[in-house]
């Protein structure tokens, strides 16, 4: 098969691996119909996530059809299509009986995130060792481990492009509304407008929040949200967003903050140089404004990924003002049952995020250009076997 390997440092390449088969009897094979690059697999594609190796096959986020199954499997038949749940929960374990599949206890018993963190999260898709070091999606087939537990039955006519949004970041846009307890009547100000950020905004308006602030700095992203979800827009290249944010709720603050950028982006010199020196791991610019731009007891929900440590933390405000934080990975198989409906009925329709389509072949092409904000991308589909000699040649018999 097909699959994106990592290399290094934004060298990822399409290779030919060895087609995977189930390893226990609970497993399954998929044949990836689509699959998405994530904001969150940037962070890979530059080296930034610890315990990646050179030949790890990436993606977190895919659709497809069962191809083959393990004796134990109950609910899913070969032929079956399914998206799969980019965070791999055992379904039986304390934290899955509570529904907080992420933190599943069993398919990531890792020491050294154990070291790092105190405790283990659940294993991730194609997101390195430090997860699990499972293959990904981004690739013509995947094992997936527990799979009754991690597949989700699509229903026929729902497009791709709605189905493996609930891989990830619909559910990820949906758990951080559930963390900043989003509800009728509230304001939401969400920091950070790539594809989570916009699949949280996505969310608040489907839960009836009454008024939806969008932070960001790249133009089209800002216009998008407010062609979508008429959410008032604030560029921090042109404004203080802690100052905007304030006047906009007329000097109260938003109830909810949302933050979805993550470690990697520093807004601040300050920031800036302490990552470049390694005085820090984690850039906190967006998180900082999120804390300082929400009203005295209200709530943040931390969403972008953060992997260590930062300087110049706001403990005082969040402390003082009385502030809920929370944060942490997405349960998704808590949410996707709930948002499927939703989806069929209209309700939430997040196919508007994908603004390119292509081969899984042009995957390196698609990182560079996802990466560097270029040709107005928002976020990638990847095809797999659409680009092959192989696929040129069943079109060409069809044709024929």
């Amino acid at each position: 098969m097909k699959a994106l390997v990592y290399h290094g440092p934004e060298d990822v390449r399409v290779e030919e691996r060895d087609r995977p088969a189930p390893a226990a009897p609970g497993d399954a094979v998929v044949r990836v119909t689509a699959a998405a690059i994530c904001g969150s697999d940037l962070h890979l594609y530059h080296g930034d996530i610890p315990d990646l190796h050179e030949g790890d096959i990436l993606g977190h986020e895919f659709v497809g059809i069962v191809d083959e199954t393990g004796p134990e499997v109950g609910d899913l038949r070969p032929g079956d299509r399914v998206v799969v749940s980019g965070l791999i929960a055992c379904g039986s374990c304390e934290f899955c009986r509570r529904e907080l599949y992420g933190l599943c206890d069993t398919t990531n018993p890792n020491p050294v995130m154990q070291e790092l963190y105190g405790a283990s999260i659940a294993g991730v898709f194609g997101y390195s060792h430090l997860v699990g070091g499972f293959d990904g999606g981004q690739a013509e087939y995947v094992r997936v481990p527990y799979a009754d537990v991690n597949c989700l039955k699509v229903p026929e006519g729902m497009p791709d492009e709605q189905a493996v949004t609930l891989s990830d970041t619909m559910c990820t846009g949906w758990h951080a509304c559930a963390l900043g307890e989003v509800s009728g009547g509230k304001s939401v100000a969400v920091f950070g407008c790539g594809p989570i950020g916009l699949a949280a905004m996505e969310a608040a308006r489907a839960l009836g929040a009454a008024e939806i602030i969008a932070v960001d700095h790249l133009p089209y992203r800002l216009s998008l949200a407010r062609r979508r979800f008429r959410a008032i827009a604030v560029n921090y290249d042109e404004n203080d967003p802690v100052k905007t944010v304030r006047e906009i709720t007329f000097g109260r603050g938003a109830d909810v903050c949302i933050e979805t950028a993550g470690f990697r982006y520093a807004r601040t010199f300050r920031h800036r140089i302490q990552r470049k020196l390694k005085l820090e791991t984690d850039a906190i610019d967006a998180l900082s404004d999120a804390i300082r731009s929400a009203r005295k007891a209200g709530n943040v929900a931390i969403i972008g990924d953060f992997i260590g440590f930062a300087n110049q933390f706001p403990i005082g405000a969040m402390m003082e003002k009385g502030l809920t934080v929370r944060g942490g990975q997405v349960h998704v198989q808590r949410y996707w049952k709930d948002l499927l409906p939703r989806m069929r009925d209209g309700q939430i329709d997040p196919s508007f995020l994908f603004t390119h389509r292509v081969p899984l072949e042009r995957a390196p092409e698609a990182y560079r250009m996802f990466d560097r904000k270029q040709d107005g991308v928002i976020k990638v589909l990847l095809r797999p076997g659409t680009g092959s000699e192989a696929a040129r040649q069943r079109q060409a018999a069809v044709a024929g």
